[in-house]
Formats: structure tokens, C-alpha cells, sequence
């Protein structure tokens, strides 16, 4: 049976990087669906008018945006959120992967993953590439939470063998047995996909980064993801443990782990001829503002990235990041930018297409989701504003949907999530059963 949902409505179905006039929105706005496809989006008039015994679902109160798809987020990390006064070496040696080896906990793993995935949900990001555990049984968990709830998750188990604590440490031998063993159980069932997962450079042997190449051939729409560029710091590490490397870049390439389904974490601090080898490569940057700004890495160069032609998407980054809401680090972004002496000026259309649609195309997805056009999945959030809140004082004074779509990324955040759809089906707000018994 269709249903419309009747809303404000915005979406980018085009990059406005490169497209004027990207952003299409309705202040009167609907989207009808079926069978977890979208079947319209428009006007309400117009919507209704094609399907006029649709059931209708009336939130004029509110905002209707493509789902949310945070491209860089770690599970094991939600529990150190605000670590202050480190810089990231310190802050991973410190505080991350103290927290980290404690899911070997299997139940303590378990519990992490529910509270993760809520945490996702609460925010509308219905799509994340996670950044998982170097614990096979604590990625399993983090594949069942996901597939409970009904998120699309992409995410893999984490390798090492070096550097790190011992407890976080495994051989290239039983990295390759565990990771294929959760790819062959969790890889395109449902809305899962793996993504092989070295931590990065500096914790890999030159074996390890080998077995993670061999491991990115054994199926078809496996992902690629790791760090790239972080800390000036961390940079004349990897030189220093790859003395044969030109730059960071290519400690990936030389694996083969640079193609149109990798993405990099941060690369705040790229050479000029990165940016071209990943533009080449159609590889994928996932801008991390507000954790590079709290450990002080440095201000993302985005038309840098631009003017390569490297495609650039958005990650929270938790825990180094503040926090789950992509409309947060959408701001964040906003702010760098604004900082950075050749920075970009971002706009609402920019701000939603980096949050959505970026996203996408970065997972390979921009086919399925991103953006509400007609025949992609009926993923979507609604924000509607507090009663008594500052938001809603400026939403009901904003002069045009898009000014309206500026007030959402600079003062909406959880508590403004409404619902969140994936394939047409509400996964959030949810019973504490549907999370495991979480919350």
C-alpha cells in the first residue's frame, strides 16, 4: 500500500559542488512510497494527486531529508567521547585502545553495539561506514545490532600487528581466517556489507597490508577503509616505518587498497600529488571536522580536495568526535571552512549533500540512497523542533526552506530526530526490545 508522508521537503539530487541550483525544495512537500521505494516526491498537491488513496502521514511541523550517511565512525569509541587536552597519538594511547580492548568482553561488546546502533538511529544517520573492533565476536555483535534495528551498516573486523597494546594485536594468518569467516556471514545479507579495515599504516607489516589486499578480491562490493593524513605527527611515523614510500598514499596503493570503494579517514594534511592519485583512483575522503578540531589536527584544506577532483564525504569520527549528529558536523564543517584562509563557503545545499548524498556515492550507493529521488529506497529523517526551542523560533521566522535548512545544520540535533525510515519502515523511534533491552 503507498504511503505519503507530507512534510517540508529537502533533498540534493545533484553535486552542488559542480551543479547550480542543486538543491530542490518544497515548503509544502511530500513523498509517497511503496514496498520501500519512492514512488514521488514534490509537492503535496501534486504527490496526492497521483496517489490519491495513499494513507497520508501529516508532519507539516516538520523538515523531511534524505537519511543521514556518516562515512567515519568508530563503535568501540562511543564510551570515550571528551577526552580533552590530547593530541592524537596521546589520546589513542591514552584513552581509545584502553576502551577498545575491553570488547573482548563478549557481553560488554553486545551492550556497546545496541547502545552504538540507537545512538546512530537517534541521530537520523540510517547509513554508516563504522569503523569496528579488532574482536571478531565484537564485530559479529555490531552486525546483529545493526541488522535487529534495520541500518544499513558497512563495517569490518579491525587488523593489526604491530605497534597498539598486545590484546589488540593478531597475526596476518588469523586476520585473514576471521575476516573472511565474518565477510562469508555478514557480507550483502540484509543491509550488511564488509569493509576491510587495516587501523592503519603505522600498525600493519607490510604482510598484514598484504593480506588486506587479498582480502578486498575475495567478493564482489567489498569496501575499503582506514586513515589517511591525520596529524603531521603521524605522518613522519609512517615515513619512518615505510622508508620506501613516497608518502602515506602509498603504503595503501602498493596493496592495492586504493580504488572507487576505499575511504580515508581525515587526510587533513595530503600532498599535492595524493590528491591527484585519489582522484584518479576514485577513491573517497571522509571530512572529520569536529574531531580535527578537538585534537587539534589541523583545518581540512576542502578546495583543495575540490579542485582535484577527489570526492569528499562526512564522518563524526566518534570518539575523537563530539558526538553521532551528522547535522553537528555539518556545522563543524561550516566553521573550518570558515577558518581555513583558503577555505570554501559552505551553504545549505552543500551542508545536505555532504551529510547525504556524498555519502552515497562514497559507499556506492548513490543508486540506492542519498537522495529522495524516485526509485531509491525510502530512507529518510524528520526534524521537527522542540517545542519552545530556539529552533523552532527560527524555523517559523525563516524566510525560504533553504534559510530554514541552514537553522536545522547550525541548531537542530538528536532531540530534533523525530522518526528516521530506512526502506520505508520507521527504526526510529524504537521499543528498548527492538535495542536489545538498551535504554
Amino acid at each position: 500500500m503507498e504511503t505519503i508522508v507530507r512534510a517540508h521537503v529537502a533533498h540534493v539530487p545533484r553535486n552542488p559542488f559542480v551543479v547550480d541550483g542543486a538543491l530542490e525544495a518544497f515548503e509544502d512537500g511530500a513523498v509517497a512510497f511503496a514496498d520501500g521505494r519512492i514512488l514521488a516526491c514534490g509537492g503535496f498537491a501534486s504527490v496526492r494527486g497521483r496517489y490519491p488513496e495513499a494513507s497520508v502521514v501529516d508532519a507539516r511541523d516538520a523538515i523531511l531529508l534524505p537519511g543521514f550517511v556518516d562515512c567515519h565512525v568508530h563503535y568501540p569509541q562511543i564510551g570515550v567521547i571528551g577526552a580533552m587536552g590530547l593530541e592524537l597519538m596521546d589520546w589513542l594511547r591514552l584513552r581509545s585502545l584502553p576502551e577498545e580492548a575491553r570488547l573482548a568482553d563478549e557481553a560488554y561488546a553486545a551492550e556497546l553495539a545496541d547502545h552504538f546502533v540507537r545512538g546512530l538511529a537517534s541521530n537520523g544517520t540510517t547509513t554508516a561506514l563504522v569503523f569496528g573492533s579488532h574482536f571478531p565476536a565484537a564485530q559479529d555483535a555490531l552486525f546483529a545490532a545493526a541488522d535487529a534495528v534495520g541500518l544499513r551498516v558497512a563495517s569490518g573486523l579491525v587488523v593489526s600487528d604491530r605497534g597498539l597494546l598486545p590484546e589488540l594485536r593478531v597475526s596476518p594468518e588469523r586476520a585473514f581466517e576471521a575476516s573472511l569467516d565474518l565477510i562469508q556471514r555478514w557480507h550483502e545479507q540484509g543491509l550488511a556489507r564488509y569493509a576491510v579495515s587495516p587501523r592503519f599504516s603505522i600498525s600493519c607489516s607490510e604482510e598484514m597490508l598484504e593480506v588486506c589486499g587479498v582480502l578486498g578480491r575475495v567478493a564482489e562490493g567489498l569496501l575499503f577503509t582506514s586513515h589517511l593524513n591525520e596529524t603531521r605527527s603521524e605522518i613522519e611515523l609512517v615515513a619512518s616505518r615505510f622508508p620506501w614510500a613516497a608518502d602515506y598514499l602509498e603504503t595503501y596503493e602498493r596493496y592495492g587498497l586504493v580504488g572507487a570503494r576505499s575511504v580515508f579517514a581525515h587526510d587533513v594534511h595530503p600532498t599535492d600529488d595524493e590528491l591527484r592519485r585519489l582522484a584518479a583512483a576514485g577513491a573517497s575522503v571522509a571530512h572529520c571536522p569536529s574531531s580535527n578540531s578537538f585534537l587539534g589536527s589541523g583545518l581540512f584544506p576542502l578546495r583543495r580536495h575540490l579542485e582535484f577532483g577527489a570526492r569528499v564525504a562526512l564522518g563524526t569520527d566518534v570518539g575523537a568526535g563530539t558526538g553521532l549528529s551528522m547535522l553537528n558536523e555539518g556545522l563543524m564543517a561550516y566553521h573550518v571552512q570558515m577558518l581555513n584562509p583558503d577555505g570554501y563557503r559552505l551553504g545549505p545545499a552543500e551542508l545536505l549533500y555532504l551529510a547525504t548524498g556524498a555519502g552515497a556515492a562514497a559507499l556506492g550507493l548513490e543508486d540506492e540512497i542519498g537522495d529522495l529521488s524516485v526509485g531509491k529506497s525510502a530512507d529518510f529523517v524528520l526534524v521537527r523542533p522542540a517545542e519552545g526551542s530556539t529552533h523552532r523560533a527560527v524555523l517559523q521566522r525563516s524566510e525560504s526552506l533553504e534559510a530554514a535548512l541552514g537553522a536545522v545544520f547550525t541548531l537542530a540535533r538528536e532531540e530534533s530526530i523525530s522518526e528516521a525510515w530506512v526502506a520505508g519502515r520507521v527504526v526510529w523511534p524504537a521499543t528498548a526490545a527492538e535495542f536489545g533491552g538498551a535504554g
